[in-house]
């Protein structure tokens, strides 16, 4: 499956996600990110969206511009931010704030070593904490983005390669109905 077949299939209602999706996965269309990051950044987010044909028609994009330990990375960040999010985003809105002084006593070893730059690793995290909504995790992990260097405009990018993957998993689940 590729993206162009899951486009082919969306109806009018996704118009603008026919049209997003092919600028954001594009240097042109992501600025200030690689294209290893890019295709990173949509697999987790694919991941984090669990459509299976969106998850399949990334892969597919991705080819060969996705080495296997980026793939791996970006199954970890999609399955540790779903652990991370829960928690944090629990910690961040619970009334009782006395909560985020606990320890969290959770294992999060990936994050520390992921297996692929750790600026890449925190981008990919970033988007599956976007799509999850967890405030305390992006601001977690756009800290650590910045201060590898990635600018504005770069978190900008894979904000916006995350929310259309997401509305590109949407399209896809409107489409079954």
């Amino acid at each position: 499956m590729t993206i162009e077949t899951l486009k082919d299939q969306w109806g009018d209602y996704a118009k603008d996600i026919r049209l997003n999706i092919g600028t954001v996965l594009s240097t042109d269309g992501a600025p200030d990110l690689t294209a290893t990051q890019i295709f990173g950044i949509a697999l987790a987010s694919a991941y984090a969206t669990r459509s299976a044909p969106v998850i399949e028609a990334i892969q597919t994009e991705a080819g060969d511009v996705l080495p296997e330990a980026e793939r791996i990375a970006a199954k970890a960040a999609a399955t540790i931010m779903a652990m991370n999010n829960v928690y944090y985003r629990f910690a961040h809105l619970v009334s009782d704030k006395e909560y985020a002084n606990l320890p969290a006593k959770l294992r999060m070893n990936v994050i520390g070593s992921p297996g692929i730059a750790k600026v890449d690793f925190e981008l990919y995290s970033l988007a599956v904490s976007a799509i999850n909504g967890c405030g305390m995790c992006m601001d977690a992990h756009v800290h650590e983005v910045t201060k590898a260097g990635v600018t504005k405009i770069g978190v900008q990018s894979a904000i916006r390669i995350a929310s259309v993957i997401n509305a590109a998993a949407q399209a896809e689940a409107i489409k079954a109905l």
